[in-house]
């Protein structure tokens, strides 16, 4: 039986939180939880982390993940993409003759992913047509009543809305940026996405510090840290 593959793409060079991949995360690199939750799922035959940077590297197989090869200046750039990511691996998997069941890519920096979603999500890929999985949450206020403005004045997306209770309008979600399973022989990009429904407490966009800290505290209630 063909065992499954993790990829954690952990590329260097983020802009906006420096040093993103490695910074301590109550007491320890982000990336070391990413591979903890890989680790203890038991449902991985090889945990690789997919970077550019020598330090993540180190600290990546410290926490006992392989780095199998570094990743390529092209998949590294600040216009690469998951999918961009994902065939670059699979290829050098290829050229070493090696070959996996499903895959499930998990980003570096999603603490907040629990073990039974990670079974969750695969058991709907197995059970189901779909190409991919992944976890989504609920927006909190109906985006079909969304507004933007200009010079102040503010416009409605979708003025047909207007009148519409918002408890009539059908519940929108949005990607939780954590993990996605794909199909074997598929892509990520492929069109039949499946997803799994988590609160708002299990995620969180770490984009800045203040979402930083707001992920320590949402992590320290999940697991009743005090």
């Amino acid at each position: 039986m063909e065992k499954n593959l993790a990829i954690i793409p952990a590329r260097g060079g983020s802009k906006r939180i420096p040093g993103k991949n490695t910074k301590p995360f109550l007491g320890k690199p982000i990336l070391s939880y990413s591979i903890r939750l890989a680790l203890d799922s038991g449902m991985f035959e090889e945990i690789m982390v997919s970077t550019d940077d020598p330090q993540i590297a180190e600290i990546a197989r410290e926490y006992g993940a392989k780095i199998p090869f570094l990743r390529s200046k092209k998949s590294s750039d600040d216009h690469a993409v998951l999918n961009d990511v994902f065939e670059e691996v699979m290829v050098e998997y290829q050229k070493q003759n090696r070959k996996f069941g499903h895959v499930c890519m998990i980003l570096p920096t999603a603490p907040l992913i629990q073990l039974s979603r990670l079974h969750e999500a695969f058991e709907l890929l197995c059970n189901e047509l779909f190409d991919s999985v992944r976890p989504v949450v609920k927006y909190t206020y109906p985006i079909q009543r969304s507004v933007f403005l200009r010079e102040n004045l503010i416009h409605m997306f979708y003025p047909e809305n207007y009148r519409l209770r918002s408890q009539d309008l059908e519940p929108a979600y949005h990607d939780a940026g954590q993990f996605y399973w794909i199909r074997k022989n598929k892509l990520l990009s492929d069109p039949k996405k499946g997803g799994i429904i988590i609160s708002e407490l299990e995620s969180q966009d770490i984009d800045t510090e203040e979402d930083w800290k707001l992920a320590e505290l949402k992590y320290k209630l999940i697991h009743k840290i005090s």
